[in-house]
């Protein structure tokens, strides 16, 4: 099945989302939400990615982002067992919307509340990331292996996300995170994120807004590929968790050396 649904993502990118890029019309682009910007490529890409991946395993569901934008009660269908699709139509729509790329289709399927398979497609470098559980993460047919080595904090760079962040953590980034060797915003794209951890374009990633279809994709693909993915707590992400950050390394070595330099103090007790 990995072949086939990184086939129907690619058609619905070519088909959907990449006609579009550059050439969106004033009145195809929408605010959602303060910042947050949903265009037509989304919700036609949606749609198409439902159709198909139900077509391909008869009897799952689909949680996309827009669905859940317009009736939120669908995302608890990701804990509530069986087979669910996790879709991300255009990851990074407020890149595309611009005009400006890295943007992504991203899906995920878990089975009873954990991410079994993950795909992304980098949609104007058509370089597609995906991973199965227990069996690896892939780009373009190669696998990839995260780094294993564990350099010291001035050896790392990475992003930290610092749109949402509370102020005291965003305080503790100011005053511990120059002792990294360097850290961005990020590229405003979870999907051009996990993929660069993996590849060693950069060794971390901190976020602290969570949703499943921004992170089960690229989750489950950095774990494959040897690298961690946990809570600030050291906790594990799973989709069907709805807690506050997360900090992605590549590898456990790199993750603790991340948090520790970051938060000195300890981890950041942070309430559900």
């Amino acid at each position: 099945m990995l072949d086939q649904v990184s086939g129907l993502i690619r058609e619905v990118a070519q088909t959907v989302v990449l006609p579009r890029y550059q050439k969106l019309a004033a009145d195809e682009v929408h605010q959602k939400a303060p910042g947050d910007l949903v265009t037509v490529a989304d919700q036609e890409a949606e749609r198409a990615l439902t159709r198909g991946l139900t077509a391909l395993l008869p009897g799952s569901v689909v949680v996309g982002e827009e669905a859940v934008a317009a009736d939120p009660a669908i995302r608890d269908r990701i804990g509530a067992g069986g087979a669910v699709w996790i879709v991300d139509p255009v990851d990074g729509t407020n890149n595309f919307a611009a005009g400006r790329s890295p943007f992504c289709v991203m899906a995920a399927l878990v089975r009873d509340g954990e991410t079994v398979a993950g795909w992304i497609l980098d949609v104007v470098d058509d370089r597609m990331t995906v991973a199965e559980r227990g069996s690896g993460a892939f780009r373009d047919g190669v696998r990839l292996k995260t780094r294993a080595d564990s350099p010291a904090a001035a050896g790392l760079s990475g992003v930290i996300s610092r749109k949402y962040l509370p102020e005291d953590l965003r305080d503790q980034v100011d005053a511990h995170g120059g002792a990294l060797g360097g850290y961005s915003g990020g590229r405003h794209c979870a999907g051009y994120e996990y993929p660069a951890v993996v590849t060693d374009v950069q060794q971390f990633a901190l976020f602290w807004r969570i949703l499943p279809w921004d992170h089960a994709p690229g989750t489950l693909i950095v774990r494959e590929a040897g690298g961690v993915a946990r809570h600030l707590d050291g906790s594990d992400y799973r989709p069907v968790h709805q807690r506050r950050g997360m900090l992605v390394a590549a590898n456990p070595d790199i993750w603790q050396t991340v948090r520790s330099t970051v938060f000195p103090d300890g981890p950041p007790v942070i309430d559900d």
